[in-house]
């Protein structure tokens, strides 16, 4: 089985994505668990551009990586210097990586257009020459990024194989041919690397695209089919303007649609854990429709899909999750069917497949619900306690006997104080009690609480994690009906539960019920185990 290199550069160049800034220590972590995964090659900074790379790199070799090798990256050095005198050189040099990786113009407009290197062609390419070899006399690995090469190759071919060859003078070990601005189609990709092969005795060659024209991933397997076995890329895609050549999609085509060998056996099943790790380092939302790793890769929804899928899951399935490190997920909805249904209990470790009544009646109240503006696709624990009571299997540990939520203002420069009471039935003991809160949902959330640890000490331990409210149509203004989701967490599992009305404080009332009614009912769960 033939080997693809994988070199990774989300710690540069996709640290030059709007909204991204990794800190010295987010670099340290992620590099840990690309060595985890298996990378080849980390591009970890440029260690002569600023202060933070240049402080990296001592850092990184404390980390003793034990698979992946460290790669700094630097530009050749200025025109008129000598390699041994630039200052970027330099650093790159005290920075003690494993090899490094120079890009160098290949595309004659950088050179002598405006706010080019403002050399002649030329001299650029002694430029190239010059600093590769004196990078060969203290690494030994160095790589060439001809930026722009597929540019430069369409507006003037024989120069841009003169920087190849200038490069291969100077001794690289691998020459990486840039689709720096991301405009490339695949044909493109091809048409330029078979001319390459032909017309130059180049050395390796590898790939590195940008998505500006959403085809990094594709640009890059079409480069593989062209016999490039060296790929470079950033997991989730981040980088510069639209990104760069995703490796979460590009590593698991590479491995399991064309046969070729990339990560260590055991390192595409951390795929789907390392692409929510970096955006969580990143403070990045998942994109939850990525391919192989989204949440919803997937995820079925129709009822048609889910029987198929139950049935034999390569129906809508192209690969099995596990192998990726993903699961399937099935969502309850309108467009639910009855398999939908028996699907989710079984995960909740619930048997439907007996009462054929039950399931057909869940089928129609979920299909009522959704029609009022619920939505359990992302409240699961509200979904399994509907199913229990259905099955008559759960009854809620307290009962709602009032509440009363009043919110006052002063005057225009105090803030609002809200308070609630609320009255409950816990087995025939009422408790009535009040909190404040910082606005009527927080006081409504108190005072239950207030009243529910009475009874259930561990509620103490339930946070409430995220509070989102979606009005589901604006045509009422104020009067709309608002969906509330709530995630709620304790020491151990994290919850979400879900609440509709034309009333805020009674959406949320509902959400809230349902977040503290499945934390005692797991609770009991445990206990009965």
């Amino acid at each position: 089985m033939a080997r693809i290199e994988l070199y990774d550069t989300t710690l540069r160049d996709g640290a030059q994505s709007e909204d991204i800034a990794f800190t010295i220590d987010d670099k340290c972590l992620i590099a840990t668990k690309l060595n985890q995964l298996g990378i080849d090659y980390i591009e970890a900074g440029w260690p002569g551009a600023n202060p933070k790379d240049k402080r990296l790199f001592p850092k990184l070799r404390d980390l003793n990586l034990n698979y992946s090798k460290v790669i700094a990256f630097s530009s050749t050095c200025r025109p008129g210097n000598k390699p041994e005198n630039d200052t970027m050189i330099k650093a790159l040099v005290q920075a003690k990586p494993d090899g490094v990786t120079i890009v160098g113009k290949a595309w004659d407009v950088h050179v002598q257009g405006k706010g080019g290197l403002g050399c002649s062609p030329d001299e650029n390419l002694h430029i190239i020459t010059d600093t590769i070899a004196y990078l060969k006399q203290n690494f030994a690995i160095a790589f060439f990024d001809a930026e722009h090469f597929f540019d430069g190759f369409k507006a003037n071919r024989e120069y841009a194989k003169a920087v190849i060859k200038a490069a291969m003078s100077g001794g690289a070990d691998r020459i990486i041919l840039c689709d720096t601005n991301g405009g490339s189609l695949p044909c493109d990709i091809a048409m330029v690397i078979k001319e390459v092969k032909k017309e130059t005795n180049c050395p390796p060659l590898g790939i590195h695209c940008h998505n500006d024209g959403d085809l990094a991933v594709a640009n890059t397997l079409c480069a593989v089919e062209n016999n490039i076995d060296h790929v470079q890329g950033t997991i989730n895609g981040i980088g510069e303007r639209c990104g760069n050549a995703n490796l979460c999609s590009v590593i698991p085509n590479l491995s399991l649609k064309m046969e070729y060998q990339t990560l260590p056996e055991s390192g595409l099943h951390l795929l789907t854990e390392v692409s929510h790790y970096v955006n969580d380092i990143a403070n990045l939302s998942h994109n939850k429709h990525q391919p192989y790793v989204g949440e919803a890769a997937f995820a079925h929804k129709g009822g048609l899909h889910v029987s198929a899928v139950m049935d034999n899951p390569q129906t809508y399935e192209h690969i099995d999750p596990v192998l990726v490190g993903n699961k399937r997920r099935v969502l309850v909805s309108e467009q639910s069917g009855k398999s939908n249904i028996i699907y989710k209990a079984k995960e909740f470790n619930l048997d439907l497949t007996k009462n054929d009544t039950t399931a057909q009646a869940l089928v129609k109240s979920i299909k009522d619900l959704e029609d009022c503006g619920f939505q359990f696709e992302g409240a699961d624990a509200s979904l399994e306690l509907l199913i229990k009571r259905s099955m008559g299997e759960h009854m809620r540990f307290f009962k709602l006997k009032g509440f009363r939520v009043i919110t006052e203002k002063r005057s225009e420069d105090t803030e609002p104080i809200s308070e609630a009471t609320i009255m409950i039935d816990v087995d025939g003991s009422v408790e009535h009690t009040a909190a404040l809160g910082n606005g009527p949902v927080n006081a409504l959330d108190n005072a239950l609480r207030k009243a529910l640890e009475k009874f259930y000490s561990r509620i103490e331990d339930v946070n409430l994690l995220d509070f989102k409210v979606r009005v589901i149509s604006s045509k009422k203004g104020t009067e709309s009906v608002v969906r509330v989701l709530i995630e709620s967490g304790d020491k151990q599992n994290h919850w979400n539960t879900v609440g509709v009305s034309s009333n805020i404080i009674e959406a949320s009332w509902m959400a809230l019920v349902d977040s503290m009614d499945y934390k005692l009912y797991k609770d009991s769960q445990s206990f009965k185990e």
